[in-house]
């Protein structure tokens, strides 16, 4: 008896305070084929998801009328990382601003350019964290999870545009007219502050990736590419990107300075320009793939199959297929074959056997088939209905 279900994948980031019903770190829950109303069968957790009706032998849901409110991550170090960026970017923005101002350099102006940049892409990031956590509802009822992708694209494209473009343009333009930066000595205090200020964000930033890989399981460097987070991983990145450019900056500054060639000056705007164009089209291609739709983690869908696989109702599962809807967040679709002997035993031991017993009984009593006809096939109809729990009724 093959059945096709979608069940939808909720890992667990409380593993000690609440009790999942789980394969180690995945909970499951399953939603009940040819139900109606639609429902799903949650597993023991606290954290309910909208209910559909899952057809057999296909691989798509019909739309239901959700039956549960908000589904929420732990996103504390995330946002934690994007609200210590805003502050940060603000003050040395006022920094930058102040000391170009003073100076005239186009470096720092470029500088400006990048602070300006960071702050707006902060924002759009800390907005797409937000609108990700809305419950979900009859139009999205796999909720919004996907839209801390979107902004973070968003954001990334705001990189490229604003902070790549505008500063590789100011330095071209300046490479036949440079001038000596005045004020030198403004700005290399304003680059030392602001390199002290972006790595403490930076700081926080890396540890909120490192918090985010040790939640999914994953080494650092994976996380990177691959995480289910943009949002920490891309503020991480535009922080690097910063201190590095303020590196730069300081280094043009001192070429400058030492060799009084002005177009040291432009040349690190270029220099700058060109990293953040490199970084924007790292968060843009990792948004990218997360938007198409990316498939579980191999280790993540081999926790799901063994979970599937050691319920003794399962004989085989077939066409697996998984797809990430948000951080720890995924929807996987398997075929099942079922233990037929084992779906009746289970069905029977909740239903109770000596009815159905005493039922069959009465019905061979009667001299035509009609009455053994009618209980057969309502106790048929009845055990396939039951199937769609036995999952969950037996793990």
């Amino acid at each position: 008896m093959r059945t096709s279900y979608n069940l939808v994948l909720l890992r667990s980031r409380f593993r000690r305070s609440h009790n999942f019903h789980a394969y180690r770190s995945l909970s499951v829950v399953i939603l009940k084929p040819d139900h109606h109303p639609p429902a799903i069968i949650p597993s023991h957790s606290r954290f309910l998801l909208p209910g559909f009706n899952a057809h057999r032998h296909r691989s798509f849901f019909t739309r239901a009328k959700p039956a549960t409110t908000n589904i929420e991550f732990n996103d504390h170090h995330s946002q934690r990382a994007v609200k210590t960026a805003l502050w940060c970017n603000f003050l040395v923005f006022s920094l930058k601003f102040g000391v170009w101002l003073a100076s005239s350099s186009h470096v720092m102006l470029a500088e400006v350019v990048h602070s300006v940049a960071d702050f707006a892409n902060q924002a759009l990031l800390a907005y797409g964290l937000s609108s990700s956590r809305r419950a979900p509802d009859a139009i999205h009822p796999y909720g919004y999870s996907k839209e801390r992708f979107v902004w973070s694209l968003i954001s990334a494209v705001g990189i490229f545009c604003l902070g790549s473009g505008a500063t590789v343009v100011n330095g071209v333009q300046n490479l036949w007219i440079a001038q000596p930066p005045e004020n030198m000595k403004y700005a290399a205090l304003v680059i030392c502050g602001s390199f002290v200020i972006e790595g403490a964000s930076l700081i926080v930033a890396i540890q909120a990736v490192k918090k985010g890989a040790a939640a999914e399981g994953m080494k650092l460097r994976d996380y990177i590419w691959r995480g289910h987070d943009p949002t920490s991983v891309a503020v991480m990145t535009e922080d690097g990107a910063a201190v590095t450019g303020l590196v730069i900056a300081g280094a043009s500054l001192v070429a400058v300075n030492v060799t009084g060639n002005a177009i040291y000056d432009p040349i690190g705007s270029i220099v700058v320009g060109n990293l953040l164009g490199m970084v924007a089209i790292f968060l843009i291609q990792r948004n990218r793939h997360a938007l198409i739709g990316r498939a579980m983690d191999d280790h993540d869908m081999e926790k799901v199959l063994q979970f599937l696989k050691k319920d003794p109702v399962v004989d085989s599962l077939y066409d697996c297929k998984s797809e990430v809807i948000g951080p720890g967040f995924f929807r996987f679709k398997a075929e099942i074959d079922f233990n037929g002997e084992m779906v009746v035993q289970n069905y029977l031991k909740r239903t109770g056997r000596e009815e159905w017993a005493r039922q069959f009984r009465e019905a061979a009593k009667q001299k035509d088939d009609t009455a053994m006809m009618k209980i057969m096939s309502n106790y048929v109809s009845r055990v396939l209905k039951k199937s769609g729990v036995e999952l969950h009724a037996s793990g």
